[in-house]
């Protein structure tokens, strides 16, 4: 059987992400962090937007690509940092995935689409870019702000709730409420939405 390029990409980035020495525990397997985020963003996209392109695919399986290379820590610790250390990453992911689609033979044109998506440019304007983000804040709801309750107090996690949720489209919303949360985490979420 052929593999096409875009079946050799996502091998790719799963082979790039399975590197990560950080650990998680999911259904009782020990896998690599941000491999297991990113089977978790290719399958919440699949769900939400059945015939979403190849482009917008490979863009939510390399969202958080080879993350572990650079740690929070070597930023400064503070908003300026935080910031600064986000935009540098979506930069990184970027040229990472580049870097994989040129070598399976993907166009220039397609590679610059799928750049543009993980760098999130155009939010709230072009289709695709809202489609990602609507998947990575469907994601974080799902499975992370549990892990985020645990560490904050009940007004940063408002704040952060409320965030997330102006960050959506409207079927995002919908989608959102659809989740089975915790008694707590969905307490907190009426909470911070005023429900």
């Amino acid at each position: 059987m052929t593999t096409t390029p875009f079946q050799k990409a996502i091998a790719l980035i799963d082979a790039e992400n399975a590197q990560d020495p950080n650990q998680e525990i999911s259904q009782s397997q020990s896998i690599s962090k941000e491999l297991l985020y990113s089977n978790r963003m290719y399958e919440r996209l699949l769900i939400f937007e059945p015939n979403a392109s190849e482009a917008i695919q490979i863009a939510a399986k390399a969202q958080h690509i080879c993350r572990w290379k650079i740690a929070r820590e070597s930023y400064p610790m503070d908003r300026v940092g935080y910031l600064k250390w986000r935009e540098d990453l979506k930069k990184f992911h970027a040229k990472t995935t580049a870097s994989i689609l040129e070598k399976v033979g993907y166009e220039r044109t397609f590679k610059n689409r799928v750049s543009f998506l993980i760098e999130k440019k155009l939010l709230k304007k072009d289709v695709e870019t809202q489609l990602l983000e609507d998947i990575i804040c469907l994601v974080f709801l799902e499975y992370y702000l549990e892990e985020f309750i645990q560490k904050h107090d009940t007004e940063k996690l408002k704040n952060i709730i409320l965030k997330t949720w102006n960050k959506m489209s409207e079927k995002g919303h919908q989608e959102a409420l659809k989740i089975k949360y915790s008694a707590s985490s969905l307490a907190l979420i009426h909470a911070a939405l005023g429900l």
